[in-house]
């Protein structure tokens, strides 16, 4: 039983061993110099983390919706985060999650910027000039970014 635990402890420390990459030399000056190239600051591993938002493009096709136009902030993400509506209408975000979110516009013809906001609050804007507004929750920008596109 000894005998099968040691083969056990050692395959498994060369698996982990065998994943951690290679040392050698021509691997470590090729993976420095491509993260040279690409940018990366991070000693030649190619994971960035971002925080910059990236924006979806509101499609021509969309419905224009109107009225009170309702997302949602659930699952630290933003459904639906592409809405087009009819100039005049009022978006409404509400909170689903345990933690706290807000709304702040990045661009466009109206800037808005709410105060943070619980579970099961609300913040609302009547948007009433045509463009788009690129917006986010700068709590968690990565992941929860939208556009409203306002049409006439």
């Amino acid at each position: 039983m000894t005998t099968r635990r040691t083969a056990l402890i050692a395959t498994s420390a060369l698996v982990l061993l065998a994943g951690c990459g290679s040392s050698s030399s021509n691997s470590s000056s090729s993976s420095q110099s491509s993260s040279a190239q690409s940018g990366s600051t991070s000693g030649g591993s190619s994971l960035k983390t971002t925080t910059t938002p990236q924006f979806a493009s509101p499609s021509a096709s969309s419905p224009v919706l109107s009225g009170t136009v309702q997302i949602a902030y659930h699952d630290i993400a933003i459904h639906p985060d592409v809405v087009r509506v009819k100039a005049g209408s009022t978006v409404r975000w509400t909170n689903y999650d345990g933690v706290e979110h807000n709304v702040t516009s990045e661009s466009g013809p109206q800037q808005f910027a709410s105060k943070d906001f619980g579970e099961g609050h609300t913040f609302e804007v009547k948007l009433t000039k045509p463009g788009v507004i690129h917006y986010q929750c700068t709590i968690h920008p990565a992941s929860m970014n939208g556009v409203i596109e306002v049409v006439k």
